[in-house]
C-alpha cells in the first residue's frame, strides 16, 4: 500500500470510522476529497466538490488504482455514506435539494476534516482530532450504541 494511502487510512482510524471503512477504498476517497497526490503534503490539502465517478477516476489517475464501473455503488453505500455520516463529508453542499439518484451529486471534506488532513504529520494534528472528537464524535462509537 502505498505511504499517502497508509497516511489516509490512519486519518480515518484517527476520526473513529467503523472498521469496513478503514480500507484502501475509503482512504482513496479521503484523498480524492482533499486531492493529495502520492508526492502531495498534506499542508495542500483541498476540498474540491467530487462526485463518486471523479474519485474512481482520481484513483485510478493519481494512485493507478482501477476499479470496474460497476462498484460505483459500492464507493457511495460502503465509503462515503459513512464519511458523511462520520461529520467528514458533506453531500451535496452546493445543491442540497439535488435528488439521491442524481449523477451530479457531489461530496465536499467539512472545514473542520479539511483543517485536520492539513495538520497530518505536525504536533497540531492530535490537538485537532481531539477537538473533531469533542464536536463530533466517532462514527465507530455511535454504530456501537445503536
Amino acid at each position: 500500500m502505498n505511504d499517502k494511502i497508509k497516511e489516509a487510512l490512519q486519518i480515518l482510524i484517527d476520526l473513529g470510522v467503523p472498521k469496513g471503512q478503514q480500507n484502501e477504498r475509503t482512504a482513496l476517497c479521503l484523498l480524492a476529497l482533499t486531492d493529495i497526490k502520492k508526492n502531495s503534503p498534506w499542508i495542500e490539502a483541498k476540498n474540491p466538490l467530487i462526485g463518486i465517478t471523479p474519485m474512481m477516476e482520481f484513483a485510478k489517475t493519481a494512485y493507478k488504482k482501477e476499479y470496474a464501473p460497476n462498484t460505483r455503488e459500492t464507493f457511495r453505500r460502503f465509503s462515503m455514506h459513512q464519511l458523511v455520516e462520520a461529520g467528514i463529508a458533506l453531500y451535496n453542499p452546493d445543491k442540497t435539494y439535488r435528488p439521491v439518484n442524481s449523477p451530479r451529486t457531489v461530496y465536499q471534506l467539512t472545514p473542520l476534516v479539511l483543517h485536520i488532513a492539513k495538520l497530518f504529520g505536525t504536533d497540531e494534528y492530535a490537538k485537532a482530532v481531539e477537538v473533531y472528537h469533542q464536536k463530533i464524535g466517532a462514527l465507530a462509537e455511535r454504530y456501537q450504541a445503536s
